[in-house]
């Protein structure tokens, strides 16, 4: 099939849902080219993910999930994951970015609405990571806010925000087939644009980034960028660019043949004893036994 493309970044959406503000940062659509690098999102932010087509291996911080078409899963602040394509048949996907403003509850006389407001905001804060398979016929909608996007007719902001909360709605209706699986996380609020630098700097360039130069990214000063990054993690910069550097490192030592110190030459150690000390510090396994164990074989995708 072919996917139609969605690309929202530079629009300003904002949705209520039940009794949740949500900043959409960007909607996106596409195929995946490789595996995207173990990383985790801040506080407060969630990925809607829609696969329609395709399959491919999903890992969280303890275990493994086989995607299919119609699988459907949200990684809400803090879930470390990765995502793995099929070498025959890569994923594609519907991605939905979005982060949770301060908001005061709102009243309404009606209170059989009161409470499906709460039941949802309830859902949503309470669940940071669901999988399942769609039962919400979320394809077509996904597909109608691509033609919005891509028409950009009169009303079409108007369009796109209705339909992305009738998305959100559908995806929360189906969280209580799935029970929440980690605790909650607090709410923080940073500049769109800011938000978006911090997160692909861990995702992207984890072996480079200095807090300098995220500074000089973003705009602040290093003490503010310091707290920026805290407040969005909970981790100091060292920390989190540690997290992200060790997430590609266990992830090219298990899904790519390069040797171990390629691996600590990839994500930026100077030398590979440095970066053997640290990788079994993080992990409590050597890189070669992290290896032996945890390698993503072919049969996995059976």
């Amino acid at each position: 099939m072919q996917l139609p493309l969605i690309h929202i970044e530079d629009i300003d959406i904002k949705l209520t849902i039940g009794q949740c503000m949500l900043n959409v940062l960007f909607v996106r659509s596409g195929y995946f080219k490789g595996s995207v690098p173990r990383h985790s999102h801040s506080l407060g932010s969630y990925e809607i993910h829609y696969i329609p087509c395709g399959q491919g291996t999903l890992i969280t911080s303890d275990r493994q999930y086989q995607v299919r078409p119609g699988t459907l899963y949200v990684t809400g602040p803090d879930v470390a994951h990765e995502q793995i394509p099929h070498p025959l048949d890569p994923m594609a996907e519907y991605c939905i970015f979005f982060e949770l403003l301060p908001r005061e509850a709102s009243t309404t006389a009606n209170q059989a609405v009161a409470r499906q407001d709460a039941l949802l905001s309830e859902l949503l804060l309470s669940t940071p990571f669901w999988i399942g398979q769609d039962s919400e016929q979320l394809m077509g909608l996904f597909a109608l806010l691509a033609e919005e996007v891509a028409a950009a007719r009169l009303g079409y902001h108007t369009n796109v925000t209705r339909l992305l909360e009738i998305i959100i709605t559908r995806v929360l209706r189906q969280y209580p087939s799935s029970q929440p699986t980690l605790p909650p996380a607090p709410l923080k609020t940073l500049d769109d644009k800011r938000l978006l630098t911090i997160e692909r700097c861990f995702l992207h360039q984890y072996a480079t980034i200095t807090l300098k130069l995220l500074a000089e990214q973003l705009g602040l000063s290093i003490r503010q960028t310091e707290r920026a990054v805290y407040k969005q993690y909970g981790l100091t910069f060292t920390d989190k660019k540690l997290q992200a550097r060790m997430g590609a490192a266990a992830r090219l030592l298990t899904s790519t043949d390069l040797s171990v110190t390629q691996v600590a030459a990839q994500v930026g150690f100077a030398t590979l004893a440095q970066f053997s000390r640290t990788f079994k510090t993080f992990y409590g396994l050597s890189a070669t036994q992290y290896r032996a164990g945890q390698q993503i074989s072919a049969e996995h995708y059976d």
